[in-house]
């Protein structure tokens, strides 16, 4: 029988070497998974024995049975989702997050996490404009940003027809419309759901050619029923184009109709970081809430989400709780009264490392980087011979497409190449794509969110994608990889 003695030494040393092998050999290695599922499943599913084992030898042999299945997503090679890598300051922040096991949910249960978290919310409200006395919530991801922010519109819409949905539940009460652009992301759709609104409540608008909401359409929507609840989905920075909606002018027609306008920012509100890509962002100040990740483009672990409310008391009245075992403060921010989550991850200390490990300049060199690095792929890879470049990245997310050389090929033909092509780059294990439909067509989405991700990076891709189609690369010059669709 294993024995217990309460030391960490040698099993967090065994940990520390098998991290560190692993950030400095990424580089050298596939980014794609290189060990069948069967493999795994025979490495990993072990009975569960009777008697327990040290913890040395538990670390041991999960490092050693998970090789060849852990993607490289951490480098800077991968481009198969918006996914970033760790800054050293917040992993290393995470790890003590970890050691110190702090229950992030009142001040009294995690004083320090209570601070910190007030201290980064603050910081993230002047980095995206968004008014200083709006609440904010520190949550999973971006799916649950949503679902808290989404809470908090339900509550505040309904409120204002005397209607409380908290105590009462929607049954009864009047239907919340959803207005969105046709290409919103499936994350707004499960919050929808999570939330008892309904997905058939939400009505798609057509977007225009840039992939942006139309005011005139929008207005349509709204003055149909200018008296329903109604909440109006927009986004900075759309999953596949990096397209942002019009905000100054949508966000001014929704409030006229009374609607609460939510943004879906999960990649490109940390456009507003930057002084280059600040335009894209202007007049989302005015929502009335938004939803960001911070395992995107900060380059924290996961899971890292942010939510923000204007109406601070529609957040609070939406998700606050007391129970006469809760130890709440007087003066202090308690958590539980903004958040979805009881027991939670005191997620802030990795957001507060890499905010000063950036600081502003850092942060938007960052977004600054990656757009270019985008820009030098697409622009690269569309120019090779039997590859099309669908879309010229505006930040960090473009598209191309892969076509089928045979006499009379359709677009089926141009489609089954496409994925072709994707498995072919991935298999060599040099980059990792992912592919999506796009206006019926498919193609290889490129999202460049790694802070490691470099020049030389680029090139080897370009190098590689040209192997795979057989022919030859032309140096990728940065210098001219500047976004140009959108000023």
């Amino acid at each position: 029988m294993a024995t217990f003695n309460g030391s960490y030494r040698e099993s967090l040393k065994l940990a520390f070497q098998h991290s560190v092998d692993h950030l400095e050999g990424l580089d050298g290695r596939s980014v794609a998974a290189t060990t069948s599922l069967e493999a795994l499943r025979k490495r990993l599913g072990k009975p569960l024995a009777e008697d327990g084992i040290g913890p040395e030898q538990v670390i041991k042999e999960l490092a050693d049975d998970v090789a060849g299945g852990i993607i490289g997503s951490a480098g800077g090679r991968y481009f198969a989702g918006v996914m970033g890598g760790s800054l050293p300051a917040a992993l290393a922040a995470d790890w003590l997050t970890a050691a110190w096991d702090q229950n992030a949910v009142l001040y009294a249960t995690s004083p320090a996490a209570a601070i910190v978290e007030e201290n980064v919310g603050a910081w993230l409200k002047e980095i995206f404009g968004i008014p200083a006395g709006a609440s904010f919530a520190l949550v999973t991801g971006c799916q649950m940003a949503h679902a808290t922010c989404l809470a908090a519109a339900r509550h505040a819409i309904l409120a204002k027809r005397g209607w409380d949905v908290e105590q009462r539940g929607l049954f009864g009460a009047l239907p919340i419309r959803i207005l969105a652009g046709q290409d919103r992301h499936g994350s707004t759709a499960r919050a929808i759901r999570l939330l008892g609104i309904g997905l058939d409540q939400i009505v798609d608008l057509p977007t225009d050619a840039e992939g942006r909401l139309r005011a005139d359409i929008l207005e349509q929507a709204l003055a149909s029923d200018p008296d329903a609840p109604t909440i109006v989905l927009t986004q900075a920075g759309e999953i596949n184009i990096g397209a942002y909606d019009p905000f100054e002018t949508i966000v001014k027609i929704a409030h006229q109709y009374g609607a609460w306008v939510h943004v879906d920012g999960a990649i490109g509100l940390w456009a507003a970081a930057s002084p280059r890509y600040a335009h894209l962002v202007r007049g989302v100040a005015q929502a009335d809430s938004w939803a960001t990740d911070g395992h995107k483009w900060l380059n924290v672990p996961y899971d890292c989400g942010y939510a923000f409310v204007a109406d601070a008391e529609a957040q609070r009245a939406s998700m606050a709780h007391r129970a006469p075992y809760l130890m709440h403060d007087a003066n202090a921010r308690d958590q539980i009264d903004w958040t979805p989550e009881w027991s939670r991850r005191a997620r802030a200390f990795p957001t507060y490392a890499a905010l000063r490990q950036l600081g502003r300049k850092g942060l938007a060199g960052l977004v600054e980087r990656c757009s270019m690095h985008a820009h030098s792929l697409v622009t690269g890879i569309g120019r090779l011979p039997g590859a099309e470049m669908l879309w010229e990245p505006v930040i960090n997310q473009g598209l191309v497409r892969f076509v089928d050389p045979r006499p009379g090929a359709m677009d089926a033909d141009h489609d089954r190449r496409t994925d072709e092509v994707i498995e072919m780059i991935c298999g060599t294990g040099e980059a990792v794509f992912g592919g999506t439909t796009w206006r019926g067509r498919r193609a290889m989405r490129v999202s460049v969110c790694n802070w490691q991700t470099s020049e030389e990076d680029v090139e080897r891709v370009v190098k590689a994608l040209a192997g795979v189609l057989g022919v030859r690369a032309a140096r990728v010059d940065p210098m001219t990889a500047a976004p140009s669709r959108i000023t």
